[in-house]
């Protein structure tokens, strides 16, 4: 894997309003920043097909296991942790152990690509340099080249990772567009609870016991037809 980027200690913008900072984030974390989210259902489509998650109740349950157990924890401590690296090395490290803890190939895909896509964007816009970095690394590494809150910029993660599982339920299931906003909006106490509970958290608080999610991602690999990549 190409090694990360120095960290530009002296490019950082002087520090912005909480307006500015929750609207730069809106635009990092919605649906047309061109991450390629749409293209990623984090092992949900296997469980669509399978019959395990068929209705509304089942989804939000699912998505609040990954959530508090599963990767959106995981991926809420590796941001705060890439956020607050001042080397390289540092940094390095923080993206080797989201690498490692990635359950499967596909989830390193997804991971690797969307981050990928969102450090050469937010650099080419707000200046400093594209890394080969894991999503949630890539994402707390560009909050703290700008400055931005780390609690906002981790509860706004979590309620974009929310929604994209929902948006792939909407187009899977189906579910209908505002049973689905129903799921999204009953999640964001959840968000925001994990993202205030991983406040102080290091890297040795990473676990994992999703573990249906997990076997679905895997399981995906081999699944056909599927119109996901994850």
């Amino acid at each position: 894997m190409a090694m990360v980027a120095p960290i530009p200690m002296t490019m950082s913008p002087p520090h912005m309003n909480t307006e500015h900072d929750v609207l730069t984030l809106a635009q990092w974390l919605s649906p047309a920043f061109p991450v390629g989210a749409f293209a990623y259902s984090h092992g949900l489509e296997t469980v669509f097909q399978s019959g395990a998650v068929g209705k509304a109740s089942d989804l939000e349950q699912w998505i609040s296991d990954v959530l508090n157990h599963g990767s959106g924890r995981n991926d809420c401590i590796l941001l705060r942790a890439a956020h607050g690296c001042r080397s390289h090395a540092a940094l390095e490290q923080v993206n080797q152990t989201a690498l490692a803890i990635s359950t499967s190939s596909e989830r390193i895909l997804e991971t690797q690509l969307q981050g990928n896509a969102f450090s050469q964007t937010t650099a080419a816009i707000w200046g400093g340099h594209p890394a080969a970095l894991c999503y949630p690394v890539a994402v707390g590494h560009a909050a703290a080249h700008m400055q931005l809150d780390v609690d906002l910029t981790a509860a706004l993660y979590l309620h974009s990772f929310a929604g994209n599982l929902v948006l792939a339920a909407v187009r899977a299931v189906p579910l209908g567009q505002t049973e689905g906003q129903r799921i999204l909006a009953s999640l964001i106490p959840l968000c925001d609870q994990i993202a205030k509970n991983t406040l102080g958290a290091t890297l040795d608080d990473l676990g994992n016991t999703a573990f249906f999610s997990d076997i679905a991602a895997m399981q995906h690999e081999t699944l056909q037809p599927r119109i996901f990549r994850s």
